[in-house]
């Protein structure tokens, strides 16, 4: 195939799945978004939002350790078009109301969320040259604070018109409607599955022997336990702390949003200087030092703060917690055995989803028993530490 072809389908690939990443991470976050009109409504203690969010973790967990098989079998983009509709019909199991629909909700959802990840990952790590892989996949990220851009601005307001029921609801549509936009890629970038191959339990083993007999891999599934787990804490509990400081829905989601919006330009600084200037190891390791510095602003943080000044220090834990992942998931891509790039990104990430179901549990534990959301941030922020610090001395950090 020629250079210009390549490169076009490369492109193609790139705009198509910053799009689909963009959609999951609106579906995936609307809920903890528009929390406190849910928890308002329903009469619910806000530390049911860490239940909710590491239900969701944990779901995602498994559909990352066992999506490898599917991936090959019906292609990355089939693949990926399955998790937008799973998402969609968790919004509309959420919206439903009753609290046994939000654990429904947050199983389907959190499944698609986490298997459009290792999707797009397979898929983009067919056309990217090696060397410009952790820019191609931090120029693809940047689809999630996108993403959040979009759900801080637009689920409160629609929230505001249409109730939070509805909110979920036009949420839901949008991610099915584009699962169908995609279709017409399907034969070009399905082209590589393998109708033969069939899911199988041991999967799951597999995929998570990949990642632990590989040195490289293990230590960067440890740090993306660090990373994820904090990066769901922010994505959950900021709108709710804002919120229970006393500022309204409206003004902590726009907070949110302009907070969130430095990690679309941050998520590619990151993968240009991991590219090129630096190794993407010591990057990862700056990265979580930052985390763990931010979560003491936040920690620090209060009722005496100024509103646009909790948004500053939300803004370097946007810039660090939601700005790590192209650099390291080139890195899983690249470091991934012939033919398992799905897989091994998302055993790697399924470690992530690990500390996406154990941080906010401690957060909510934290708030259930002291009150402090402050606190809660700064216990977060220890792992990320540990992370830093071992990486900047070679060594495999542990959760």
């Amino acid at each position: 195939m020629r250079v210009e072809g390549k490169l076009q389908l490369l492109l193609v690939a790139l705009g198509a799945m910053f799009l689909q990443q963009t959609f999951a991470a609106l579906g995936r976050n609307m809920p903890p978004i528009i929390a406190p009109a849910i928890l308002d409504d329903l009469a619910l203690d806000p530390a049911w939002l860490g239940v909710y969010v590491g239900l969701g973790a944990a779901a995602a967990l498994v559909f990352q350790l066992g999506c490898g098989s599917f991936i090959i079998r019906y292609g990355a983009l089939r693949t990926s078009q399955a998790a937008l509709v799973m998402l969609g019909a968790g919004l509309a199991a959420a919206a439903a109301g009753p609290l046994a629909f939000f654990a429904i909700s947050a199983v389907i959802g959190g499944g698609g969320s986490a298997v459009s990840t290792p999707a797009s990952s397979h898929l983009l790590g067919r056309y990217s040259p090696p060397r410009q892989a952790p820019l191609v996949f931090s120029i693809k990220q940047t689809a999630v604070p996108a993403g959040l851009l979009l759900a801080g601005l637009l689920g409160p307001l629609m929230t505001l018109w249409w109730g939070w029921r509805g909110a979920l609801l036009a949420g839901g549509a949008a991610c099915v409607v584009f699962a169908v936009m995609l279709q017409p890629l399907h034969a070009e970038f399905d082209a590589d599955r393998d109708p033969t191959r069939s899911f199988r339990f041991s999967d799951f083993a597999t995929t998570l022997a990949v990642v632990l007999r590989l040195p490289a891999l293990r230590r960067l599934a440890f740090a993306c336990f660090a990373f994820n787990g904090l990066q769901t804490v922010f994505t959950a509990y900021f709108v709710t702390y804002l919120v229970a400081l006393g500022h309204d829905l409206a003004a902590a989601g726009f907070v949110f949003s302009m907070a969130t919006l430095v990690a679309v330009p941050g998520r590619i600084l990151w993968g240009w200087i991991g590219s090129g200037p630096a190794e993407p190891g010591q990057v990862m390791a700056w990265l979580a030092l930052g985390m763990a510095a931010s979560t003491v602003l936040m920690g620090l943080s209060g009722s005496h703060w100024p509103l646009g000044l909790i948004g500053i220090a939300g803004a370097g834990l946007s810039l660090t917690a939601l700005s790590w992942h192209g650099v390291l998931l080139a890195e899983a891509a690249r470091l991934a055995p012939e033919g398992m790039r799905g897989a091994a990104t998302g055993g790697v990430l399924s470690f992530g989803q690990t500390g996406a179901l154990l941080l906010p549990l401690a957060f909510a534990g934290v708030l259930v028993t002291t009150g402090s959301y402050a606190a809660g941030f700064m216990l977060c922020g220890v792992p990320a530490l540990a992370v830093g610090i071992a990486l900047l001395h070679g060594g495999t950090p542990d959760p």
